[in-house]
């Protein structure tokens, strides 16, 4: 069964763990395309070879690199005719370029093909964007959504075809795993992992961080860049805790295993925006991999992946946060209990191998076998 995923999510070489466990599986040919880096308002992620063994890796141009809408790739009627593969797995948005493009291509090429989605939210896109989603969604072959909700809008914009809810992504649970020990006298250690900006509520951290106050030995460590860095550093100065928030940028994710090991807590504040909500927190799965209790906001997906693993406040409650930040820290056994939790919440549903199992499972039905 030969295989092609086209993937610029896959430039991240933590994400390519997955792809040796699809390519572990028995009677699976993967090769995967992937562009040389790939850019978006936070900053330029360039690509991680990290894991390559067992697959193809094809790093191919990519046109119109950063505008989500509009990329795609240029050379992929080539690869499709010297590949002749029995699947196309379109890492992809069906209203976006790329998808349409691939799903053409592959169409005329014979192959079957699926799309990958985390839309969450039911969203009405003006021309040519309206209807090329429409075309994807008459023509594809299968669809895999990321959650209920994305699954969910899909029915809602008239896919009919057959669906699957399965994580884009998994981990590796002996690379995400907890600390053997941590350093003694460093205080509490709180982390956030994402882009900076406002929808990702990280000034609602800050904040009740301000308001858990100065007695409490606590520190804030942020890894993400984006537009509203500046704007957080001043309310950190502004709060009179500038000296307690550590601004990284961004970390090759080969190292978030051990940033993780170094958490005492990890909060993912995200806030609704009328076209965003968050579609699944993927810092909270790693997090809770390593033992880490989380602290997420109730925007989208956050409760679903959080589970028992973790507290949920409402998002943009800066009060709620604190709260729950202060029982954290005062209480070692509640940390302890949702870290146990947390990663057997992340062994049960979401390693890279069961994902891998769970969408070649997809690629088999497809084929017939």
């Amino acid at each position: 069964m030969r295989i092609l995923m086209l993937s610029k999510a896959c430039v991240v070489g933590m994400y390519q763990r997955k792809l040796e466990e699809m390519a572990r599986l028995p009677g699976v040919e993967l090769t995967v395309v992937v562009p040389p880096s790939w850019r978006d308002p936070s900053g330029e992620l360039r690509l991680e070879k990290a894991y390559t063994s067992g697959y193809r890796m094809l790093v191919e141009p990519i046109r119109f690199n950063g505008s989500f809408h509009l990329h795609y790739f240029p050379t992929l009627a080539r690869r499709l005719n010297t590949l002749c593969p029995d699947v196309v797995h379109i890492d992809e948005e069906p209203y976006n370029v790329a998808a349409w493009h691939a799903l053409w291509l592959a169409r005329r090429a014979g192959a079957k093909t699926l799309f990958f989605s985390w839309q969450n939210l039911l969203r009405r896109y003006p021309f040519p964007f309206s209807v090329g989603e429409r075309w994807v969604l008459r023509h594809v072959d299968y669809a895999i959504a990321g959650t209920d909700s994305a699954a969910e809008v899909w029915r809602a914009k008239g896919y009919r075809g057959p669906l699957a809810v399965i994580p884009q992504f998994g981990i590796d649970p002996d690379l995400f795993m907890p600390a053997k020990a941590r350093a003694a006298g460093r205080g509490f250690v709180v982390g956030y992992v994402g882009r900076l900006v406002p929808e990702k509520g990280v000034d609602v951290l800050i904040r009740a961080l301000a308001q858990v106050g100065t007695a409490s030995a606590w520190r804030l460590e942020i890894i993400g860049q984006g537009p509203e860095r500046e704007s957080l550093e001043r309310l950190a100065r502004s709060l009179n805790v500038g000296d307690r928030v550590a601004f990284t940028g961004q970390v090759p994710s080969t190292r978030m295993p051990a940033f993780y090991q170094e958490l005492d807590a990890l909060v993912l504040p995200s806030r609704t925006r009328p076209n965003w909500k968050e579609q699944f927190g993927r810092a909270i799965v790693e997090a809770m991999a390593c033992g880490v209790p989380v602290i997420g906001s109730d925007s989208g997906f956050i409760p679903g992946a959080v589970g028992d693993g973790g507290l949920i406040f409402p998002e943009g409650s800066v009060a709620a946060l604190a709260a729950h930040l202060r029982a954290l820290m005062e209480d070692e056994a509640l940390r302890r209990q949702l870290g146990e939790r947390g990663r057997a919440r992340v062994l049960e549903r979401y390693t890279h191998r069961q994902v891998a199992a769970q969408t070649v499972a997809v690629y088999r039905e497809m084929v017939g076998g």
